[in-house]
């Protein structure tokens, strides 16, 4: 067995032996009783000038790569999202070459995919709803020509320019008319984004929830569903309850997501998340066995995934690609540690070292030596060895 040091926050060095690799089985297909997309990352040019504020530059064959992993374990990919840091380093203009690439890619191997439509290309002086509205529309456009399902993703520049709920209803009326499919809208919380605290024109989130379904319902026949990541489970599942007949409700909440997916005797959640990503096989299981209708095995496999999820979502939640990455890169999906803008710094070594050990106890180092090879080289340079 393979053992590794693991630093704590008192500043101690602690001892852990890694498990055995688990075998996790990938699917024939996707699952039929949920519709599930992860949010999947983005792979770093590690020689590329990735600092932050620089254009970002991707390991483009490591990127698509990742998405035929999560293809092949019967999950949809969720591309172009908060996951693959939009607006934290992943400018407009590789946002768009990722998403014409995924979609050829998904094409190829009849693979789910859905991106998001944002603003992030509209100038930081941007003070009308026109300006806002044409560049929604100019993402709009570059996902739905590139064959992908649109995710209308919450926009700082709206948040910024309405005056209140009047001001959403008509920018997301008219990108909801135009739109060539029925789409999923997207509501990002404040932990994720603080610069859209307000959103849907209030602070208040029984009065935000109120605005949101009554556009929802305005324009039910092209609302595929909605994502909600306000990591509130009472919210989403009185949310959910409350949609139209036929718009699924997508949980966000990659705190509660077990029993959200499970459901009620109202009904249940799908899935589009962030934590799908470094968890995408044992994810795959748990919904397997919820097609037989072994709810029991359902919730033992996901289980030892929360406390990991809970972690790598922790205050500031923002920070949580830092953590899908690190994952990624102990897993042998890329060779090196490095993000766009130079995220991988926003952890510190405490947080990773747990971040390993939660990984561990969930069976998703699927190999312990390479896993433990990459921890210690990137201990070294502190002078831990062993």
């Amino acid at each position: 067995m393979t053992a590794v040091l693991l630093p704590q926050p008192d500043g101690k060095l602690v001892r852990h032996t890694l498990g055995a690799p688990r075998e996790w089985p990938r699917p024939v297909g996707p699952p039929g009783s949920r519709v599930a997309f992860a949010a999947a990352h983005v792979v770093a040019d590690p020689f590329a000038d990735n600092t932050p504020g620089a254009p970002a530059v991707l390991d483009w064959e490591a990127t698509l790569a990742f998405r035929r992993h999560l293809w092949s374990y019967g999950l949809g990919v969720a591309e172009a999202m908060d996951t693959a840091q939009r607006g934290m380093g992943l400018d407009w203009s590789a946002a768009a070459e990722l998403i014409r690439r995924s979609a050829t890619e998904a094409d190829a191997c009849g693979g789910r995919i859905a991106a998001g439509v944002g603003t992030d290309q509209a100038p930081t002086t941007a003070r009308t709803l026109d300006e806002v509205l044409a560049a929604y529309r100019e993402q709009l456009a570059v996902v739905q020509e590139a064959g992908a399902q649109p995710i209308l993703m919450c926009s700082r520049h709206l948040a910024a320019v309405a005056r209140g709920a009047e001001d959403y209803h008509h920018v997301y009326g008219e990108l909801l008319r135009e739109a060539d499919r029925p789409v999923i809208l997207h509501w990002l919380g404040a932990a994720f984004d603080p610069l859209l605290t307000g959103y849907w024109g209030s602070a208040d989130v029984a009065a935000a929830t109120e605005q949101f379904l009554a556009l929802i319902a305005e324009h039910a026949g092209q609302v595929d569903g909605v994502k909600v990541s306000l990591l509130d489970a009472a919210h989403e599942i009185g949310l959910r309850r409350a949609l139209p007949p036929g718009v699924r409700c997508y949980t966000g909440d990659d705190f509660h997501y077990p029993e959200l997916i499970a459901g009620d005797e109202a009904g249940h959640s799908d899935a589009l998340l962030g934590i799908f990503d470094p968890i995408a096989p044992a994810a795959s299981a748990a919904l397997a066995a919820l097609d037989t209708g072994d709810g029991a095995r359902f919730a033992e496999l996901l289980a030892p995934t929360v406390p990991l999820s809970r972690h790598v979502f922790a205050t500031p939640t923002f920070h949580y690609k830092t953590g899908v990455v690190f994952l990624a890169w102990l897993a042998g999906h890329q060779q090196a540690f490095a993000m766009v803008g130079g995220m991988q710094s926003a952890r510190g070594l405490p947080h990773l070292a747990e971040t390993l050990r939660l990984a561990d106890a969930a069976g998703l180092l699927p190999d312990p030596d390479l896993a433990a090879h990459r921890w210690r080289a990137l201990l070294a340079p502190f002078g831990v060895t062993g």
